[in-house]
């Protein structure tokens, strides 16, 4: 399992979603704190490619050992990939959730909602509180 940890290059949403934006695209996943709070992920449910998705909304699921979680949308938009990887090795994401377990791709639809994400500090302070 990998360490705790929040990159800085990361934009964050309070339900311990992330996003890595790069021009109009966003890579989504889930941070270290919601991986480690599901424990060993053994199945993760993607939209398909096509599918609108909302700011706070949900649009997959991941299954645990303890339990079945939705995965919100940090942002809105249209996914453009998935990764495919994650059918057949989920537990990439607890192993790396931000490298080879991100889950989807994203085409931005409204970059002003990227005001209401946060930095890594902001959020890992959230997780104290």
């Amino acid at each position: 399992m990998a360490e705790e940890t929040y990159p800085e290059d990361l934009i964050y949403h309070p339900e311990h979603d992330w996003a890595r934006i790069d021009g109009e695209t966003a890579t989504f996943g889930i941070t270290w704190f919601a991986q480690d709070a599901l424990g060993e992920i053994v199945f993760f449910e993607p939209p398909e490619v096509g599918t609108a998705v909302t700011m706070g909304a949900s649009y997959g699921e991941v299954e645990s050992v303890k339990a079945v979680s939705e995965v919100v949308s940090p942002l809105s938009g249209e996914i453009t990939e998935v990764n495919e990887a994650l059918s057949d090795s989920p537990v990439a994401i607890n192993d790396d959730p931000y490298g080879e377990g991100w889950m989807v791709k994203v085409k931005l639809t409204n970059s002003a909602e990227l005001d209401q994400l946060l930095d890594a500090a902001t959020y890992s302070a959230q997780l104290t509180t």
